[in-house]
């Protein structure tokens, strides 16, 4: 029985031990090789003093030493937090710092990124590199080969299905990104729904070519490891290295967003290799109709199931791949083991082709955010519909996005209830965007980042900025100071200098009014 997130690993160990669990370039681990690791990681970080629930950060790419390190923070009773590899060093201190965490798993490169920030996070006593030490090492944590760790530590594993097992950061619509808290079973009862609707099985092959700090990016460990299937780790570089990998390695399960989708497109696709696809799904944005007809000519045998997720409660709604004509544009219905409503703002549930709030009940709803008791109760609710006679309360996510049903029940996205961007299949706060504008120079003196539609990425950053002193920096130079801090995603594509920025009657910066003006120079719709 699957009942915690490392027994996805080791059950297969007893049930299938020599089949390949986890490819990575020339490297092949099978199950019982993949949970040896996984338990030796697990007794090496129980001898360096962790205790249950203590957070175990991952800031590496997509590795086996990645892997091992969140299964065997699992198997020890930990909590992993996955920190996106792409990020820069202000972003991971931001996360190292936010929840505490007390063992760092990363390489020698990235710990020369990271040198000038960690002495700031007062909570890290340990660092475990996965290839070599520094000759000169004067920060606070201990440093640790990552095998060379000692064995003899027994480690103390979660207790129930309900502790805590990951915290995975993402952005909000104001502030720095919030960690959202993930039980045991939520991961295990995720991977168990997509599993069944994928009619994923042993012979399965699943290219995860998403970052593991995604939840849609882990799926594709879970609901892969769940059935004894095979993962082959790749982190995306060109659109012809994912074409080289599915004819090597036989993928039949290819997963991505909107924007990786049209990157892909561009490669050249022989007729046989695009037949191997069993299915493709889709998350993260609405998929346009054009890009997945072109899809669907170039893997023919491919099953499309456009899905949409949230990581406050992994995964919501599916569209079969037998309603993509009888239902074009629709995210489906509940996933199995879910409930999904439309509601209004007083909870009532909407009637069809009414816009209300999608939110999302079933074991799948996370436990909340870490240490945001605010930010939490906005988001987290009691069930619209209780139980009457029922005293405890069952807690349901509020998605933050509008969408209606039609009268067979299927539903359609409308749009969001807050600012948020959404580009690269990222979700980014426009604070943080204007944050690190103000952190750039010292000339700006007011900044509003807004989005635009874009067919590459789906919303294109744009950015305004006033002076303190006019002309005494060009747009250039400006864009080139904000994206030292930022990461490849978050880059604005358009920045203008103004003299300056309209307000409202109220005297605050009219945001409505340049995202108005934003999509009337920028946009690509």
């Amino acid at each position: 029985m699957v009942t915690f997130f490392h027994h996805l690993v080791s059950i297969n160990a007893i049930r299938v031990p020599q089949k390949c669990a986890l490819r990575f370039k020339q490297q092949d681990f099978s199950y019982l090789q993949l949970n040896h690791e996984t338990n030796r990681f697990a007794a090496g970080i129980a001898g360096l003093g962790l205790t249950r629930h203590d957070r175990v950060g991952v800031f590496l790419p997509k590795t086996p030493g990645n892997v091992f390190s969140l299964f065997g923070t699992s198997a020890a009773g930990g909590v992993f937090v996955p920190i996106n590899p792409v990020l820069k060093a202000p972003q991971v201190q931001h996360i190292l710092n936010d929840c505490d965490v007390k063992i760092l798993v990363t390489s020698s490169d990235r710990l020369k990124i990271l040198a000038e920030v960690l002495d700031d996070c007062q909570a890290l006593e340990h660092i475990i590199l996965t290839d070599k030490l520094p000759e000169n090492w004067q920060g606070q944590a201990t440093l640790h080969l990552f095998n060379a760790l000692t064995e003899d530590t027994t480690p103390s594993p979660p207790v129930t299905d309900q502790d805590m097992a990951a915290i995975l950061y993402t952005s909000g619509s104001t502030g720095k990104p919030k960690g959202v808290v993930l039980s045991h079973r939520n991961l295990v009862c995720g991977a168990h729904s997509v599993s069944s609707y994928l009619e994923n099985c042993q012979e399965d092959v699943i290219l995860a070519l998403l970052p593991l700090s995604f939840d849609y990016g882990l799926s594709q460990l879970t609901t892969a490891f769940f059935v004894g299937a095979t993962a082959v780790l790749m982190d995306f570089l060109l659109p012809n290295d994912v074409v080289k990998a599915v004819e090597r390695y036989s993928v039949s399960g290819l997963a991505a967003v909107p924007p990786l989708w049209q990157q892909l497109l561009k490669a050249n696709w022989p007729e046989e290799t695009g037949k191997k696809l069993r299915y493709f799904t889709n998350s993260g944005g609405v998929m346009p109709g054009v890009t997945l007809e072109k899809l669907r000519h170039t893997f023919p045998n491919a099953s499309p199931y456009l899905m949409y997720g949230l990581t406050e409660a992994f995964r919501s709604t599916y569209l079969p791949p037998e309603l993509i004509e009888k239902k074009p544009g629709s995210m489906g219905k509940a996933i199995p083991n879910a409930e999904v409503m439309v509601v209004r703002p007083d909870g009532t549930e909407c009637e069809p082709e009414e816009p209300g709030e999608l939110v999302h009940r079933g074991p799948h709803v996370s436990l909340g955010y870490w240490n945001a008791p605010e930010k939490t109760a906005e988001r987290f609710k009691p069930v619209p519909k209780p139980v009457n006679g029922l005293v405890l309360t069952e807690m349901s996510v509020y998605s933050g996005d509008t969408v209606k049903k039609d009268s067979d029940g299927f539903l359609y996205f409308v749009g969001r209830k807050d600012e948020m961007i959404k580009t690269s299949g990222y979700r980014v706060s426009p604070s943080e965007i204007e944050e690190a504008c103000y952190q750039a120079s010292d000339e700006v003196a007011e900044v509003i980042a807004t989005s635009v539609a874009d067919p590459e990425l789906g919303q294109a950053i744009v950015v305004f900025v006033a002076l303190k002193q006019p002309e005494s920096m060009d747009e250039g130079s400006l864009l080139t100071k904000c994206k030292k801090n930022l990461p490849n995603f978050m880059h604005p594509k358009y920045l203008e200098i103004r003299e300056s920025l309209p307000r409202n009657p109220n005297g605050k910066v009219d945001r409505a009014l340049l995202a108005q003006q934003a999509k009337e120079n920028y946009s690509h719709e």
